[in-house]
């Protein structure tokens, strides 16, 4: 039986990836150190084990039960907007902990690492963003993805490392965690409005993203490894039709039958507009058509409807540099337009 490890598998995308690679027969080791997971997130007789990748002597205890044919990559810490006030915790955790990963794959010969990048590589300007245009990221995160993606390409290089790197964005859905301030703006929108407070928006509100439903995401991630052209390549995943943060509002609003209330906060740095092409991913997996964002959102509000609110959570690390930190994020209440 094909034997594979999932990082950041208790998380939002993670363990959608974990639903679609069970359901592909594959024997599956769940990691997971629970920052912004839920062990709930995942089935109860799965093998999962609690612990951080940014930790090379955990990482590489992994093995010792035997061979991963694939690594699936998922695990990091994905606010984009904070990782410039957070730039040590940043590289740790989303250059430092995959390099680990990369290291073992490479010394026990796995057959397919597969990697969640960002369209944060692209930085601003590169609209629609494709896959043969230069990444120009604008900050640590991005950065850090990025720099991960080399890493790949110079490990297949030198040892032969097979790889596919997907760069989804704006990911949202059913398990994300809505109690996160600082990233997954349609989780923050729900958790303020389920919570009787307006939804907080950084600047006009005439940011454009493509909002991707998380089934539109996880099963190609999961099925890349059986997909041979897909090996050595770089992917965006998601969905194609921008809308507004404040467009976005309103939807959130409709999904959960109330009136919009908006509360616009200072703009911050941030790109102002990110949507991909997606011609490759469809001619490489044949995926089907993206849910419509519409669909999705009454999906994710009755999924919140169910669940309850949930309180904010600090960052639980230290800002590192507080400097032109946004007084919202010091506050309650702030949304974050993050790129996964």
């Amino acid at each position: 039986m094909t034997r594979v490890l999932v990082t950041g598998a208790a998380g939002f995308i993670g363990s959608h990836v974990v639903d679609h690679v069970l359901e592909l027969g594959f024997d599956v080791v769940a990691v997971d150190d629970l920052s912004g997971g839920y062990r709930d997130n995942l089935p109860r007789d799965i093998d999962f084990r609690q612990g951080s990748v940014a930790d090379s002597d955990w990482t590489a205890s992994l093995w010792k039960d035997g061979r991963f044919d694939h690594v699936y990559h998922l695990a990091a810490y994905a606010a984009e907007g904070l990782s410039h006030f957070i730039r040590h915790f940043n590289y740790d955790n989303n250059l430092l902990a995959s390099v680990n990963l990369i290291n073992q794959a490479v010394l026990h010969d796995c057959s397919a690492f597969v990697f969640t990048s960002s369209i944060a590589v692209y930085g601003t300007n590169q609209t629609p963003m494709t896959e043969d245009l230069m990444p120009r990221p604008e900050d640590p995160y991005g950065i850090a993805k990025f720099a991960v993606e080399l890493d790949l390409a110079a490990a297949h290089q030198m040892f032969g490392l097979p790889y596919v790197i997907f760069r989804p964005h704006n990911v949202y859905g059913e398990r994300q965690n809505i109690a996160d301030k600082y990233r997954n703006v349609i989780g923050i929108f729900m958790n303020q409005v389920m919570q009787g407070e307006p939804m907080s928006i950084f600047g006009d509100g005439m940011q454009t993203r493509a909002f991707s439903h998380v089934d539109d995401v996880a099963p190609i991630i999961a099925t890349a490894p059986r997909v041979k052209e897909s090996l050595g390549r770089v992917f965006n995943v998601g969905a194609d039709a921008p809308v507004t943060v404040l467009d976005l509002a309103q939807e959130v609003a409709r999904a959960l039958d109330v009136e919009p209330r908006i509360v616009h906060l200072a703009p911050r740095k941030e790109v102002v507009h990110a949507f991909a092409s997606h011609e490759l991913v469809r001619s490489t997996f044949d995926p089907p058509a993206p849910i419509p964002i519409r669909l999705g959102i009454e999906r994710m509000a009755n999924w919140v409807k169910a669940r309850g609110p949930m309180k904010p959570v600090e960052f639980r690390g230290t800002i590192e540099v507080p400097k032109n930190l946004p007084p919202s994020w010091i506050a309650a209440g702030s949304s974050e337009v993050g790129k996964r």
